[in-house]
């Protein structure tokens, strides 16, 4: 059954693997504190950004939300597509936190998606490491 979405927007932001790693690391050490603002979904390059929110996986993450199907299956049915596809990429999106799924009656997956809208931000973070410090890590 489709229902009226409610906007619901992610944060992403773009920053290099060594640069993740690095703020990472330092999260676990206690040297950096994030910021309640910061992202919490983080991508490699703006490349990537565009691979996994590709306009069909966008379609597929907004048709999540407005029919809240009950298994893969009914996904599926709903979108035209084959499950083993729809598994495929649902992995990928569910890597990055953009759908989760939920484990349902006899085994079955529940898509849920975490968000409608999309916030990208690439640049400076206010996160300094330099690249002896990743080095070192």
């Amino acid at each position: 059954m489709s229902t009226l979405v409610k906007r619901k927007v992610m944060l992403i932001g773009i920053m290099s693997l060594e640069q993740q790693r690095a703020r990472t690391i330092a999260i676990a050490r206690g040297e950096y504190k994030p910021k309640r603002d910061e992202p919490k979904v983080w991508f490699p390059s703006m490349a990537s950004v565009s691979q996994i929110l590709s306009d069909e996986n966008q379609n597929l993450i907004y048709t999540i939300a407005q029919y809240h199907p009950e298994s893969m299956n009914e996904l599926a049915e709903i979108t035209g597509r084959a499950k083993s596809n729809l598994s495929r990429t649902l992995k990928k999106l569910e890597a990055y936190g953009l759908v989760q799924l939920k484990e349902g009656k006899g085994n079955k997956k529940i898509p849920e998606a975490l968000a409608t809208a999309f916030d990208i931000k690439a640049g400076d973070w206010g996160f300094k490491h330099t690249q002896q410090q990743a080095q070192a890590c």
